[in-house]
């Protein structure tokens, strides 16, 4: 497949359009040669991602999270900003970033997560259509669902609200939601599952009475990268995709 083949089957999957205006999306880094075979995936573009890149002999690192959102005034091994990017660029390695525009996309990161939720009657969480909305099948306690919630991700999280009230309709937003409550509140939504939270935007979901589980940036994020694998899989079958040993999550437990 040439370079620009993939980025016109990304476009397909997750159109730039549906991208953040602050977003940096698309090849970020266009390899040193037109063909690619091999496809790393990951959600973060690191140091040991790069390195498992140039080891195992891929083209491109297709990854969630983009570099560069802010400008680098400097560019060398030692930055932990530009460490990864520089070893690509060394070895002709390619990096294309698919972010919000994979989020909020038609099976993307939220409907996946909707999806592992078992949510039904799923709708985009307007007025910015990123996250997703839905109802359980039957209404079961906070606890419970909560419970259920860490099973699915395999993530400890942290809780706003009464463990022992029902929750029925809920709303999602993988990765970093916490500042989007105030839509979650205009949509009717009694519980708000997301990644990570501020203090003073749970303090904000006790005073509307809102649940919350939030478990964690890395885990809500995640599960898109093997669907993901799966629909480039399907569309190109002469790549190789395969999902990084080496990614892993930056918070986590003792």
């Amino acid at each position: 497949m040439k370079q620009s083949e993939f980025c016109e089957m990304m476009e397909r999957i997750a159109p730039r359009s549906l991208a953040f205006d602050f977003d940096n999306v698309g090849l970020l880094i266009k390899s040193d040669h037109n063909e690619i075979k091999k496809v790393l995936v990951a959600l973060d573009l690191t140091l040991e991602v790069a390195e498992e890149a140039i080891a195992g002999g891929y083209d491109l690192v297709l990854t969630h999270h983009p570099l560069f959102l802010e400008p680098v005034k400097s560019f060398s091994l030692e930055s932990a900003e530009t460490a990864a990017a520089y070893r690509l660029i060394r070895h002709g390695i390619g990096h294309f970033a698919a972010h919000t525009n994979l989020d909020a996309c038609e099976g993307g990161v939220n409907d996946v997560l909707a999806g592992l939720l078992r949510l039904k009657s799923v709708r985009p969480l307007p007025p910015e259509d990123l996250g997703r909305t839905g109802e359980l099948q039957e209404s079961v306690t906070f606890g419970k669902f909560s419970a259920f919630c860490e099973s699915v991700l395999g993530s400890k999280g942290r809780f706003v609200g009464d463990p022992d009230r029902l929750v029925h309709r809920i709303a999602l937003i993988g990765g970093s939601g916490g500042g989007d409550l105030e839509y979650v509140k205009l949509a009717g939504c009694d519980t708000f599952v997301t990644g990570e939270m501020k203090h003073h935007q749970a303090l904000a979901a006790e005073q509307y009475g809102i649940k919350c589980c939030v478990l964690g940036h890395y885990e809500t994020e995640f599960p898109v990268l093997k669907p993901l694998i799966s629909r480039l899989q399907n569309e190109h079958f002469d790549v190789q995709y395969n999902l990084t040993h080496s990614g892993h999550a930056p918070l986590h437990s003792l």
